[in-house]
């Protein structure tokens, strides 16, 4: 009998993308119409713009009722956050990007990625301050929160020890030259593989394609795959994790086609 495990929802960052249409979106599909497509398709879409600025309400509002029951987005936290110097002082802008109309996914609000610039080091007291400030639950919706560092300082047991106290998910970068640290230290897992080329029609080729179905069916069964690097201890005990894998970056037009070759290959039979 296989052994339990979490839900696992791939998906690419944001949906509006014109070498997508005609390639991804079929000629001829109403621009308004495009992540309803790609929502039917697809377990989830990482939105990118709330890294830059504040969306309107009423586009949560929309894009929760354009997309079908089970779909969750992922947002990354405003760059005001994360680019400041000092974290600790982050506590207002943290409660205004929550009060600004992300509640209005409802049930559909996945993990907050919490993106970091390559040069934003390793504070212990500092980073531990921020993590401290971010909300368990907003509005009687629980919050699942990620970070993703880009600096190899944070490549210490310390900074495992504290996600794994807050409960907070490393978020692990892969097939790219950012640093990677892939410590399971929350209750799901975040990736964000960044490998597609423009010269496989799939985007990663069938063997990296298994490679990252087999990781993803890893992660949810509670393990660590092999061939990622981590900096701690194994987390103690092995519990089922939901996963949210993104395909990012690379060659950018063949993502979609990634996710949809790795999404049929997580619901084959195992």
């Amino acid at each position: 009998m296989a052994a339990a495990r979490g839900t696992i929802r791939v998906g690419i960052g944001g949906w509006v993308f014109e070498p997508w249409r005609g390639t991804f979106y079929p000629d001829g599909l109403p621009q308004k119409r495009e992540l309803e497509y790609a929502a039917q398709r697809l377990g989830s879409i990482e939105i990118n713009g709330t890294y830059y600025g504040s969306q309107k309400p009423e586009s949560f509002a929309r894009w929760h009722a354009e997309t079908p029951d089970g779909f969750v987005f992922a947002l990354k936290g405003s760059r005001y956050i994360t680019n400041r110097r000092v974290l600790a002082e982050a506590g207002p802008s943290i409660e205004k990007f929550f009060t600004g109309g992300v509640m209005e996914l409802k049930e559909k609000l996945g993990p907050i990625n919490w993106q970091f610039m390559p040069t934003k080091q390793f504070d212990p007291a500092d980073f531990e301050a921020f993590l401290k400030l971010l909300p368990k639950s907003v509005e009687g919706v629980a919050i699942r929160h990620a970070v993703e560092v880009r600096h190899d300082s944070f490549r210490s047991p310390d900074f495992i020890a504290l996600l794994r106290e807050y409960g907070v998910a490393v978020i692990t970068s892969a097939d790219s030259d950012y640093t990677q640290i892939a410590d399971i230290t929350a209750p799901f897992v975040y990736g964000r593989i960044m490998g597609t080329k423009d010269a496989e029609p799939n985007g990663y080729s069938d063997a990296d394609l298994d490679r990252w179905a087999k990781n993803a069916h890893v992660w949810a069964k509670g393990g660590v795959p092999d061939g990622l690097e981590t900096v701690g201890a194994a987390p103690a005990g092995k519990s089922r994790r939901d996963v949210f894998l993104y395909v990012i970056s690379g060659d950018k037009v063949r993502n979609p086609a990634a996710a949809m070759a790795l999404t049929q290959r997580l619901s084959a039979p195992s």
